[in-house]
């Protein structure tokens, strides 16, 4: 019985170990491969759990359509489907974060000088 629980531990960081090394560098995440390699060999299942978790990058899922499994037996075998989902209309910002500070920057300065001209205008009694 001892001899299973070695078998599956070996087994386990073997399919690990696998799974980093033909993971790409943008799959992994957190560390980089070799440090994800290391904490497998030297610490095997808590370092695989954490790999599992959180090392590696999962493909997204697809949205399915049509609700659950269920939905087709429950009303007859006709597929409702759901129109009213919310879908994300998000653009994705293209800009580099020292670029969006710049932007803020602007921003501010804009705002500052238009509170400027406002209080000059109120002076003047415009």
């Amino acid at each position: 019985m001892p001899y299973v629980f070695s078998l599956l531990v070996i087994a386990f960081s073997v399919v690990t170990l696998i799974d980093i090394i033909t993971r790409r560098d943008d799959q992994v995440n957190h560390l980089p491969k070799i440090a994800w390699m290391v904490l497998a060999i030297l610490i095997p299942i808590v370092g695989g759990l954490v790999w599992w978790a959180v090392g590696r990058d999962y493909p997204a899922r697809e949205e399915r359509q049509g609700g659950w499994r269920g939905a087709a037996a429950a009303t007859g075998g006709i597929r409702i489907v759901d129109d009213r989902a919310p879908r994300d209309t998000r653009s994705a910002d293209l800009r580099t974060t020292e670029q969006q500070l710049a932007d803020l920057e602007r921003e501010i300065e804009a705002d500052r000088l238009r509170a400027e001209l406002a209080r000059r205008r109120a002076e003047r009694g415009e």
